[in-house]
């Protein structure tokens, strides 16, 4: 059943934004601070067992210098330097195992797989990143709360940083093109996706499909599905929190970079998601800067949106995208 407001209405859905005066002080100095705890990343092959992909164990520094995990792919029998992917995972998720990221190699990209730190215990694809917590307050189990009470604590600020520096790692790999690098995600990695496209110039495209992390106000009064759920768990407890937690919350909400984002971007939404509902999603498509936008809409599908069939909207696309670029 549909969730959330009639298609028509979420195209024209344009919420206020409530952003903190100190939004653009608060994310230069943290990427200047990541940026000074620079260290090289490293690429080391692994065997994976693939004959047509080669395969490369990185670790790269991210928040605070700390080391962020991934898998670097490229087409096997390439020359020169490539568009690169770099590529965001849903909540709870690891890395996985390479052979489990084949799809933009395969069509001839360089793809980066971020890591998630602490993520990655989920049941399905495996982690490797630890998240170093330096507060270690009460939180409610999961993700969504841990370092609430204060912005420059709250998790995301570690992760969204993370997504910064993978862009800058792949950047600097010599089988890399640095002017043509996407950023890709979806569910939290679309959350991830949006966060980088606003905080990074020059990206080739964004393409967050069914973006978790945007519009949390509204998410946690339409929903009491997790991950949302966590937050409306934490403010049952912690009823004197609730200013606080949506004063943090504003430093990391998708609308609010959305409308710094200049890239390119095509979305993906469901509109029976109860997880991410429509609304959450439309919210940030409408805000989002770029003239140069499309939503794919998938009417009868939950949270799981396109799947493959949004895999292959991308892969044609970002062809024509990046073949309208090079003329």
């Amino acid at each position: 059943m549909l969730v959330d407001w009639p298609l028509d209405r979420l195209r024209d859905y344009l919420p206020p934004r409530d952003e903190p005066t100190d939004f653009d002080d608060f994310w230069a100095t943290t990427l200047n601070e990541a940026r000074d705890a620079h260290w090289p990343a490293r690429f080391e092959p692994y065997d994976a067992g693939l004959t047509t992909v080669e395969v490369y164990d990185v670790t790269f520094p991210g928040f605070a210098g700390q080391p962020v995990r991934g898998w670097f792919l490229l087409p096997r029998h390439t020359t020169g330097r490539l568009p690169c992917v770099v590529e965001y995972i849903g909540y709870g998720g690891g890395r996985g195992l390479p052979h489990e990221w084949l799809h933009w190699s395969a069509a001839g990209y360089a793809h980066l797989v971020m890591d998630t730190r602490g993520q990655g215990s989920n049941g399905s694809l495996v982690g490797d990143t630890p998240d170093p917590d330096p507060v270690g307050l009460p939180q409610t189990p999961g993700f969504m709360t841990r370092g609430i009470a204060d912005p420059r604590h709250y998790y995301y600020r570690r992760v969204f940083t993370d997504g910064v520096r993978a862009v800058d790692a792949a950047r600097a790999h010599p089988r890399v093109d640095p002017d043509r690098v996407v950023v890709a995600g979806g569910s939290q990695g679309g959350g991830i996706t949006l966060a980088v496209a606003g905080l990074v110039e020059g990206l080739t495209a964004a393409m967050p499909n069914v973006p978790f992390l945007c519009h949390y106000r509204r998410a946690t009064e339409i929903t009491d599905a997790f991950p949302y759920g966590e937050l409306v768990s934490y403010l049952k407890t912690h009823r004197d929190d609730v200013d606080q937690v949506f004063a943090t919350l504003r430093y990391f909400d998708g609308i609010n970079f959305a409308v710094r984002a200049n890239a390119p971007t095509l979305f993906s939404v469901a509109l029976m998601d109860n997880v991410c509902p429509p609304s959450t999603v439309f919210a940030a498509y409408n805000h989002y800067a770029a003239d140069d936008k499309d939503i794919t809409v998938w009417p009868y599908n939950g949270h799981e949106g396109g799947a493959g069939f949004q895999r292959t909207e991308q892969i044609r696309w970002l062809r024509k995208l990046l073949a309208t670029r090079s003329r």
